[in-house]
């Protein structure tokens, strides 16, 4: 196969200064992209400001004979969202590529987690993920191209201790991106969600020293193929940890219909109605939602009938 390029090609990275953003960021670049490099700069839990991570990434880009513009607006106002797309815009005059990538971390159990500090979680990697791709969606739809990476986490598919801010975010961000794939698909654009996993700073805190290899370099292809003209997919969630590159599901059991229901009946058909042998996946473009309504409606009339 020939070597997948971007040639052409405009790519905004957000928390693209330092870790896996800089890899995308990068690799990118390497291949022909014209990167905005988006990073605010501040520290793990999002507090302060340095232009320095942006600027170094995009001096290495350039130096490499690569094409880069710095970004240090923050992802947390709808303002500085809109600015980041706006310096894509003013820069190279298009936007093809939008990676949501920016990240914090602010540790707290759920019975004692505060209000400001789950807030600010949200900020960054829920609302910021709105924040950049509510101004970027229409002007990929307008030009009938774009691709979307949206980066969820192994906490937001099954959460994690301590963490209930982050878990709570990176589950929203699927549903964004699944909108953005339904509403998109009809104008070239997909949106795609990445569930990455590498040893950054955002480990800081967690004893890595008996984790194989997991480079931000081993996540990077992934998001660049989801990235690229040729990506065949839409609406769904890859997972790149360690090496390993899957995707992730939502199943459904097949269950159970009765004409009513008591409250006993369903602990007697506990079993049947939680019977996952036989998973039934319903694919979000290009009809998910209604997908699942037709199937339940359609057990209804197999059981009437």
């Amino acid at each position: 196969m020939s070597e997948l390029r971007y040639d052409g090609r405009v790519a905004v990275v957000t928390g693209g200064g330092r870790g896996l953003g800089r890899a995308y960021a990068l690799l990118l670049a390497s291949r022909g992209a014209k990167v905005v490099v988006n990073d605010l700069g501040g520290s793990l839990t999002g507090d302060g400001r340095d232009a320095g991570p942006a600027q170094d990434v995009v001096s290495e880009i350039v130096a490499a004979g690569g094409a880069a513009v710095a970004s240090t607006d923050s992802v947390a106002t709808a303002a500085g969202g809109a600015a980041i797309v706006d310096t894509a815009l003013d820069a190279f005059g298009r936007l093809d590529i939008l990676v949501h990538n920016a990240g914090n971390v602010r540790r707290g159990a759920l019975r004692e987690i505060s209000y400001e500090d789950f807030d600010a979680v949200l900020d960054v990697h829920l609302r910021g993920a709105f924040h950049v791709v509510r101004p970027a969606f229409p002007v990929m739809c307008d030009a009938g191209y774009g691709r979307i990476v949206l980066t969820s986490s192994i906490g937001g598919l099954y959460g994690n201790h301590g963490v209930v801010n982050y878990a709570v975010a990176k589950a929203g961000v699927i549903g964004l991106s699944n909108v953005a794939a339904l509403e998109g698909a009809e104008h070239g654009v997909t949106s795609n969600v990445i569930v990455p996993a590498a040893v950054t700073r955002m480990a800081e805190g967690i004893d890595t020293s008996a984790y194989p290899p997991m480079d931000p370099e081993l996540v990077a292809p992934t998001v660049g193929w989801l990235a690229h003209e040729t990506c065949s997919v839409t609406g769904e969630m890859f997972i790149a940890l360690a090496g390993r590159v899957a995707t992730a599901v939502i199943a459904e059991s097949p269950g159970v219909h009765r004409p009513s229901w008591t409250v006993e009946d369903v602990a007697h058909n506990l079993d049947a109605i939680r019977d996952r042998s036989q998973p039934v996946v319903f694919p979000v473009v290009p009809d998910g939602h209604n997908d699942h309504i037709r199937y339940s409606f359609a057990m209804t009339a197999v059981s009437s009938g």
